[in-house]
């Protein structure tokens, strides 16, 4: 956790820390040479969850996939615990968008959550007992064990997310990217998801989430990036994430978010 306050743009540009598990330096990503994220400047805090909160279009999952090295950068660089992440991707797990993925694929579930396990393997070595355990034990944990044998299109929406987040686990990071884990899935598989993200943090790691819900992010969040095209602001939730700020996040998009940031304020005065 950290105590420092909230962060605006002016404030970005200063020293990396070498400790931090995902430094991010001047970042600034490009689609036919029109910027989708600009000089994105900041320093995630360990063994904490991070909110990455801001309209459509303002390049949330874009800076997921560009600290990931899954689309080019035009300018900055990423680096994880101090170095480049390209050394450092067996620390780094990711979930991408469910809707991402190819759920027609034959597959079984306990094939996919083995999936994380393969960066862990030698040249040439085959999976086997070990990561099989390691596989069952992170399904246990998102309340699956028991469809392991499951074709992985069969399962309902809110289990393919569950499926992927056990594939992560299984990866035994310390940082985990998740782009909307949160979406589209019901009341009791949002809860299972916040208990199982709540547990990496008490084990040490970080977690970094794509999120779109106001009225949660208070709660599940114990800091916050606001970000649209640049970071707006970055800091702990509970000086950051305040209607002023979601004003200039969200801009003439807000509208519909003011009832959500008033009973922010509301809950904030007890």
């Amino acid at each position: 956790m950290t105590s420092a306050t909230a962060r605006t743009p002016s404030d970005f540009g200063c020293e990396h820390s070498s400790s931090s598990p995902l430094s991010i330096h001047a970042l600034t990503v490009a689609y036919d040479r029109r910027p989708v994220l600009w000089d994105v400047d900041l320093d995630v805090p360990a063994q904490s969850i991070v909110g990455v909160i801001g309209p459509n279009g303002a390049g949330k999952s874009t800076l997921l996939k560009a600290c990931l090295g899954l689309i080019p950068i035009a300018s900055g660089k990423v680096s994880v615990f101090g170095k480049p992440y390209e050394e450092q991707r067996a620390r780094v797990g990711y979930v991408p968008q469910r809707e991402s993925v190819d759920w027609d694929f034959p597959v079984s579930v306990l094939e996919v959550v083995m999936m994380g396990t393969f960066g862990q393997l030698g040249w040439f070595q085959m999976a086997g007992k070990l990561e099989r355990a390691k596989a069952r034990e992170a399904l246990d944990a998102v309340g699956l064990a028991d469809e392991e044998n499951q074709q992985i299109g069969q399962l309902s929406g809110g289990q393919q997310q569950r499926v992927f987040l056990a594939r992560a686990l299984a990866q035994s990071a310390q940082i985990y990217l998740m782009d909307e884990p949160f979406s589209s899935v019901d009341a009791a598989t949002e809860q299972a998801i916040i208990a199982v993200l709540r547990r990496m943090r008490s084990e040490g790691r970080t977690v970094i989430v794509v999120h779109h819900d106001l009225e949660t992010a208070r709660d599940y969040f114990d800091w916050v990036i606001l970000l649209n095209t640049r970071v707006v602001a970055a800091g702990p939730t509970a000086t950051t994430l305040t209607h002023e700020q979601l004003r200039k996040t969200y801009g003439g998009r807000l509208t519909l978010l003011d009832e959500a940031a008033q009973r922010m304020q509301k809950a904030q005065l007890g």
